[in-house]
């Protein structure tokens, strides 16, 4: 038997998409467990985000379950253009050229939206494209034609307007872009109860967008999402300006070595827990889940060790937003946290 959601302690972030933008899933989802729910403005409308706004809103009030909203901003993420045939395979070996000039991509060529690309990218560097799934190095730098001239390390796919990141490369992009300050201000209007920002980098993020959220009469809590290298050299500088943090396991798995992934997160929950701040674990925690009605073990341990060492809060990504079982994801979730809290209480573990 499932313990009231009262008396677990770890909140579980759900994400809303379109698999769970219909009134009765999101009752569902809100009945297995989720406490927050998160809007993630990489996609959607305003129009979407303000439908999703006002269904959870009624939805909370009808089942007398207070629900918080999660305002996720997409930052300055970096991306390829788009593609003369939608999409293209890049194998080991090829020369590829990427540039800040809007052109068509093909098999050779694509732009990036990043302007100061050939000035701070070097020649050397380690390119990783669509998670890490293609992996390119910089040969030679064009700074006259804004071009990077790369081999291909590893092969694939690649499509229109896949991430790119530049591990080990310090860039100049802020966090807050012009669509982050809009997505902002929207957000605040409509009354969310948190702010998450993307791709911090310093203390600076952090101290620019809580005086955005000051000037426009607010007190909003935020979130930074620990996902660049930048970030871990001065993570408690960081911890200290914010209300949250979220370990943003996805682009910290580009920007970092997998295998320093694990143990940053403990550092991060050991941290924020020294420190008193409230910390979510998040991205691919049950991500079978996405096509599959049950997890694999080791995604029950993974959850599982997070809950034991310390984190507040796990989240739910593609499983809820676009997974063929969201809300079997989020009742996994909780008897996983019931029974580890149980453990814990009783001193067993």
């Amino acid at each position: 038997m499932q313990l009231p959601k009262a008396l677990r302690r770890t909140k579980i972030v759900a994400t809303i998409g379109p698999a769970t933008s219909d009134p009765q899933v999101l009752r569902q989802l809100i009945e297995a467990g989720a406490t927050t729910l998160r809007l993630n403005f990489s996609h959607g409308s305003e129009e979407d985000h303000l439908r999703s706004i006002r269904l959870i809103r009624q939805t909370s009030f009808e089942l007398n379950q207070p629900v918080a909203i999660l305002q996720d901003l997409q930052g300055p993420k970096i991306r390829l253009g788009r593609f003369e045939t939608g999409s293209i395979v890049v194998k080991n070996g090829d020369p590829f050229i990427l540039t800040s000039r809007p052109v068509p991509g093909t098999e050779l060529i694509s732009s990036v939206t990043y302007e100061p690309l050939a000035d701070e990218v070097p020649e050397g560097a380690v390119i990783l494209l669509d998670d890490g799934k293609v992996e390119m190095r910089v040969e030679k730098v064009d700074r006259n034609s804004r071009e990077l001239y790369c081999r291909v390390v590893v092969g694939g796919p690649l499509s229109n307007n896949k991430g790119v990141n530049f591990p080990g490369v310090y860039l100049s992009i802020k966090a807050l872009t012009d669509k982050d300050r809009k997505d902002l201000m929207f957000g605040l209007d409509q009354g969310v109860d948190w702010v998450a920002l993307s791709f911090v980098r310093n203390p600076q993020d952090m101290l620019e967008i809580k005086e955005l959220i000051a000037s426009a009469g607010k007190q909003v809590p935020v979130i930074a999402k620990i996902e660049k290298h930048e970030a871990i050299e001065q993570m408690e500088a960081i911890l200290a300006l914010c209300n949250g943090v979220m370990v943003a396991r996805g682009d910290l798995g580009v920007e970092l070595p997998a295998e320093d992934v694990p143990i940053l997160q403990k550092r991060l929950i050991a941290t924020s827990n020294r420190m008193g701040i409230p910390v979510i674990t998040a991205t691919q925690m049950l991500d079978s889940m996405v096509h599959n009605p049950r997890p694999t073990r080791a995604e029950i341990s993974d959850v599982a060790n997070a809950i034991l060492d310390g984190t507040d809060a796990v989240m739910l990504s593609n499983e809820t937003a676009v997974g063929d079982f969201p809300v079997e994801a989020v009742a996994t979730m909780a008897r996983i946290a019931v029974r580890m809290e149980r453990e814990g209480i009783r001193g067993n573990i």
